[in-house]
Order: structure tokens, then sequence, then C-alpha cells
């Protein structure tokens, strides 16, 4: 049993021996939180975890006769404002004719077997009913006629609960929602480092970290996605947790639109965590019998560090986000042509790159940015999903073909939520554009955004896509979105229904990705958003792999892809091998390196194979080999962070399967320093303690303890003096073992 009820003192534990998650209703009829955190033991009665010991001196209070119960002090489950608590609300809603405060007391509750589905938006999923259990509490508000659904979910084997909400207009009026968040969640103290992911265009996901103090502290996004500036997750730790130890809160908001995460600190040091869909900008105006859904909120408890918290996002989502046919499928490696031709291409060249990358192993072919309208540069032809003759006289269906003969599949890029100004479609329909009539537009990478908050829209995109799909056998899509909104406006819909455009728009979004999903389960969808703007769990139900950074080049993307990994898998992040010097950094790395980092995710390539050297291609040959060889362990072990980028000079990471049985570390070094000590060992994670592990490529045994605790022994550096012996040396150093364990 996950769910226990008392019914008697209405209280509701849910629990799986990993993690506790306890509330109750109080006596004025609302919900209060009594405890979240490591798995306690099943008692007929939590009452006494309720404390009504705050001074009250200067506090307001609901009862004349009980000062001391007042909400300004108590932990509550989905918290109201105006009713004596002054702290920011999960719930804002009224009657267009009459204010209200709401007040909505608990009616009843309802159990279920597995997890519902949310309607019109990706969340997690079960499988098998006996994978996770629900619980159903409906709250009702008598003045508004309104009814609120709030739906917890724990999974059997995993730390983790998700929350959502819905409110289900019962009455006669219109309502009109202000703010309804995904999850809010009360702490008894504020003894937390607040960890964020932040960024910017080829820099995303940095990982953040700042103590809670008095005050509200937020990540947010107002851009229409989840943006490249603040990932919509947030993770409470304790400030002596580490990556392995220590206790730690994950959170996570399943959405690919404006959103807010924040911690407001109170005068007395307790506080409150909301999740949710940004109020600002948001009015929906909800019709008689009609719900709202908000999207869910992952919530991960550990004991184990923020390690321990990854680990649970990671499993989570290959197990319960991405759709199944992806689960165990091994993803193709890959080659993009961006990189090596931008907009200057015909079919000769296109094939000729697809032959040289077949001899070299590698199995997609991806056609990027250019192969329609009359796209040569990126200012025009967003929209106009026909083939441009002038590059591809023979049309696509040839260049598919000649690219099957190389034995690859073929994939394709669209930006299908854009629309140039100078493009057939925008000359046929420029009300189709997001803007307000009248006012100028602004632009974003010389484009504009298609309203997706129109069915009529959403179904002529799906209409062009799927018909390029059939006449190609397409077998992967990058969905690019290289902008984010402005004049954000929709004349289809009333000036009082205009708070609604931004959610109606990422519903569109979503529709449109499941009618493709749905009838071509076998395309392999890669989300994209001029690099990582839009790499959100949301995203990752309907595209199982997102294009990580813009930034190819290997030593940013250490810490791009560390930080992901405090959220998302590895086999969901696109890594690639580029072209020296690197586009955005005008780095070189070494080809090695620049390998030794793209392994930690999907593997691929953005440069010309035509043009490298025969050694190159050696090179890349033996990578895709080694790639192929070890990528159901990266798909399905176990990830281990050992070594931060944002605090040393190294990087360094592995993954374990999950027998124990096998492990690859990569180790990275940015820059040389002088005279380094003799021996450098590297601490691994994760292993048996009592088996003995062997090192590919050497006859080095160790026994798991000593690797755990010793460490892996490093090469030789070069320190001045040695370069006879030195096994290794200079800037960008990298080396990735693969451990395998004994028999004996």
């Amino acid at each position: 049993m996950l769910i226990h009820v008392n019914q008697e003192d209405r209280q509701f534990h849910l629990t799986n021996g990993k993690v506790s998650y306890i509330f109750h209703v109080m006596k004025n009829g609302q919900l209060g939180h009594l405890y979240y955190g490591k798995a306690l033991r099943q008692r007929e009665d939590f009452s006494h975890l309720q404390a009504y010991d705050v001074p009250t001196g200067a506090t307001t209070h609901v009862y004349g006769d009980d000062p001391a119960f007042g909400l300004e002090t108590l932990r509550q489950e989905y918290p109201a404002y105006g009713n004596s608590d002054f702290r920011e609300p999960a719930i804002s809603v009224s009657k267009t004719t009459a204010n209200h405060v709401p007040n909505f007391t608990y009616e009843s509750y309802q159990l279920h077997d597995g997890k519902p589905n949310l309607d019109g938006l990706p969340a997690t999923y079960t499988k098998e009913n006996h994978e996770a259990s629900t619980l159903q509490i409906i709250l009702k508000d008598e003045f508004l006629q309104a009814e609120l659904i709030l739906n917890y979910t724990i999974f059997r084997d995993k730390p983790v609960i998700t929350r959502s909400a819905s409110l289900i207009n019962k009455g006669s009026e219109e309502l009109v929602i202000e703010r309804l968040m995904g999850a809010s969640l009360d702490l008894p103290d504020k003894d937390f480092v607040f960890t964020h992911l932040a960024g910017a265009w080829s820099r995303e996901r940095h990982v953040k970290e700042r103590r809670l103090e008095t005050g509200i502290q937020s990540i947010f996004s107002l851009r229409g996605a989840s943006s490249h500036h603040h990932n919509p997750f947030l993770a409470l730790k304790r400030p002596e947790a580490t990556e392995h130890a220590g206790e730690v809160y994950g959170f996570n908001f399943i959405y690919s639109s404006n959103f807010l995460m924040q911690v407001e600190v109170d005068h007395y040091d307790t506080a409150r965590l909301t999740v949710g869909i940004h109020p600002f900008g948001f009015k929906w105006n909800l019709k008689q019998q009609a719900s709202f859904q908000t999207p869910e909120v992952v919530m991960v408890y550990s004991n184990q560090g923020l390690n321990g918290m990854s680990q649970a996002f990671h499993a989570l989502y290959r197990e319960h986000l991405m759709q199944e046919q992806w689960k165990q499928a091994v993803r193709p490696i890959l080659i993009n042509n961006w990189e090596a031709t931008y907009f200057d291409f015909n079919e000769e060249k296109l094939v000729n790159i697809a032959k040289s990358a077949s001899e070299l192993g590698i199995e997609l072919f991806v056609l990027d940015d250019g192969w329609f309208g009359k796209r040569n540069d990126d200012t025009s032809s967003l929209g106009d999903w026909h083939v441009d003759l002038a590059k591809l006289p023979n049309g696509l269906e040839s260049l598919a073909e000649k690219i099957a003969a190389t034995g690859m599949k073929f994939g394709l890029w669209f930006e299908p939520e854009m629309i140039s100004p100078n493009s057939e479609l925008f000359s046929e329909h420029p009300d189709w554009a997001v803007g307000i009539p009248g006012q100028p537009y602004t632009l974003g990478r010389n484009q504009l955004v298609l309203d997706f908050s129109r069915q009529e829209i959403v179904d002529y995109l799906y209409e062009k896509m799927a018909g390029i799909i059939r006449k190609t056998n397409l077998a992967y899509i990058k969905w690019d979105m290289n902008r984010n909104m402005t004049e954000a406006f929709s004349p289809k819909l009333a000036v009082h229904q205009q708070g609604e455009f931004f959610h109606r728009y990422i519903l569109g979004v979503y529709d449109l990705y499941d009618r493709l999903t749905r009838e071509f389960p076998h395309v392999l969808f890669e989300s994209c958003a001029g690099g990582g703007g839009r790499f959100d769990p949301g995203m990752l139900y309907y595209a199982p792999q997102a294009w990580t950074s813009d930034d190819t080049d290997a030593i940013e993307r250490l810490k791009i892809q560390y930080g992901t990994s405090f959220a998302y898998p590895l086999y969901s992040m696109g890594s690639h091998v580029s072209a020296v010097p690197n586009h955005q950094t005008l780095r070189s790395t070494p080809l090695q390196t620049r390998a030794n980092a793209a392994y930690f995710g999907t593997f691929g390539y953005e440069l010309d194979p035509v043009k490298l050297t025969e050694e190159e291609r050696a090179d890349i040959k033996e990578q895709v080999a080694f790639y192929k060889e070890h990528r159901a362990l990266i798909r399905d072990g176990h990830f281990y962070r050992l070594m931060s980028p944002f605090a040393n000079n190294e990087t360094a990471w592995m993954v374990v399967s999950q027998d124990q049985s096998e492990a690859l570390i990569g180790w990275y070094k940015v820059l040389a320093t002088p005279n380094p000590k003799k021996q450098q060992t590297l601490r691994l994670s994760g292993l048996d303690e009592t088996k003995a592990y062997k090192v590919a490529g050497s006859e080095r045994m160790y026994f798991g303890d000593e690797l755990m605790n010793v460490g892996l022994t490093l090469p030789t550096e070069f320190n001045g003096v040695n370069g006879g012996s030195a096994e290794r040396g200079g800037d960008f150093q990298s080396q990735v073992y693969y451990l395998k364990q004994l028999e004996k």
C-alpha cells in the first residue's frame, strides 16, 4: 500500500519506503501540510506533527476562541490569499461579477491505481497500474460554486511524488483564474541552498547556488518558452549536502512555456515553494462546467545528495516520461550538415557527405536549415514547407532515396512554429503571425511566430509535415524554435481572453507533437530552440532527445552537459563532435577530447567528413565503433558526477551499469598546470566494492573499494622535465576509461 488514509482524522500519508508525504484536513476544512522527507513508518495518527506554538501577538487568526490558529503561521497544502495568510498564494480565482476570497474546503478523496493522464498536457505516466498510486483530494468553494482537485501520485520504487491541480466551474457564472499553481509546499525552515540552472544562448544550464534568505527568490520565464535563461528546475539542498550525501529536494515543471518557481521566506524563517504557470499576463476565463488543468510538478527527495536526486529524475524520465517506443531503442549516430555547408548545398554535395559518413559507420544523415522555399539565408521562407528546386531539382524524395542507398537513414530540420515576413505563407496569411494589429512587429532572427493558439494553423502544419514524412520515409525530425515571443496577441481571441494566449499557444505545440508522434511513432524527434532554449520535461515527453546547446565546443559542453544532468538523463542530450576551430568559440580542441565529451549523450557529428584527413577518418571510425559498443550502458546506466567544472580545472563523471558489472568514466582537464603532483588519481562511485574490475586496454586491475576510496590512477602528466616519460600534457586533455568486472 502506497497511500494510507485515516478517514476519522482525515489524514493522508503517501509513502513507499523511500519518501513520505503527509498532510491532513485542518479544523477550518482547508488542507494543512505535516511532513515531506525521508520515509516514516505508518502510524494511525500524525496530528502531533502540526505545531501551533508560533507567537501570535502580531498575527491574525481564523477563530476568536483560538488565537493560535492563524493561517499566517500554519503550513498549508494549497494556500489562498486574504484569509489571514499574507504570503503569496497557490490560487487566485473569482467570479466576473463579484470579488471573493477563495475558500476551498475539503469535500472528499479518491484513490486510483496507476496514474490518470492529464488532458492535452505532457506528464509522467504508468504502463501498469502497480507502478504508482494516485490520490485525488476534492475541495469545494460554495460561493464560487467551483471544485478544486489536487492530484498526488507516488511511484512505487522511486523517491518521487508528482502533483498537479485542476479547477472545475460547477456554477452558472464564468470564473476568472488569475493564478493556479501546479504545487505549493510549505517547509518548516529556510536552511537550504537554492540551486538552479541558468545561462543564455550557447551557455545554457550553468549551476548556480545561493542561500535562502528572508524575502522571495525566484526563477522564471516570460518568453513563451522555458528559455535558455532559467530551466524549470530547482533544488533545495541542505548546506552540508554534497553530490553523494545529505538531503536534497528537487523540483521540475513539466511545461514548456512561461513558468514561475519561487521560494518565499517569511518573518518566522519558514519557506514556501510555489511552482506553476507564471501568473504575470495570465488570466483564464473558465466557462460553466469547464475545467482547467495545471501542468505537472515532479518532486524528488534524496538523502544521498544531489547525485541521488539526479538519478531519481533520470530513472523517472527514462521509464515514465519518454514515449514507450524510445525507452529501450538504440538512438542512431547522426551527422548533421549544418556546420559543413550552412545554406550552401546541392544534392551532390549532400550525397557525398552521406556516402563519406556511411563509410565511417554513421547511421543517420540530417539535412538542416535551407532545403525549403527560397531559403538562402535566415531572412526568408519559413512557413513555405516545399522543397527548393533550385538546390534540389530532383526533390526531397530523390535525395531521400540516395541517402537510403548509402545505408543511412534520412532526417530533416523543421521550424514549424515560425513564419518569415518574406514568405509565400505570410503574403497569403499575414494574420497568422502573432502580433497586435496595427502595431509594429518585433523580429527575432528575421522571423515572426505563427499563432499556434489557432487550430487551423496547427492543422496546416500537421498536413505539411505529415506529407513530407510520408513521401520521404523520414526517420528523424529536428524541431527548432529560434526566437521568443513578443507582442503576444492573437486576433482570434477576444480582448478579455488575451491572458489565455501563452497557454493556448503551447497547447497547440503539444497538439501538433502529439498528432505527429502518434501517427509516425518510428520518427525520432529531437527538440531544439536555438539550442537549449526549450530543454524541459514537457518537450522530453514527445521528443526523447533535445539539442543541448548550439555551442558544440567540447570545453563549453563540459559545463552545459554537467548542469543539464542535474535533472535530465544522458540519453536525452544531443551531443556532437564538431569541426575546429569551433564555430561558436573559435577554440581548437583535439578530436579525441571532442569525442570524449560527446560520448556522454546521444552521439553524432557536425562537420564535413569529405574534408577529413585519413588519420581523422580512422579516428572517427574508432569513435563510432566505441560508442556503438557502449551506448546501451550510456542509455540505461546510473550517472555519477565526480568533479565539477564550476569548481575545478578538471571535470569528471561516469556511468555504471545497473548490475555494477561495467562502467564508463570521462575525465577532462581544461588547462595545463606547471609542475603537477607526481601521481594523480580519480575517485569513482557506484561500483561494487567487493568486485575486481579491469581497465580496458591495459593490464591494470582494481577492486571496487580501491577505486572508490583511493582512486583510478591517471596517466603521468608532463611536468617540465619528464618529456620522455610523460603520458599526457597540454591544454584540453581528456581520458575515457571502460571498466569491466572480472569473472573471478
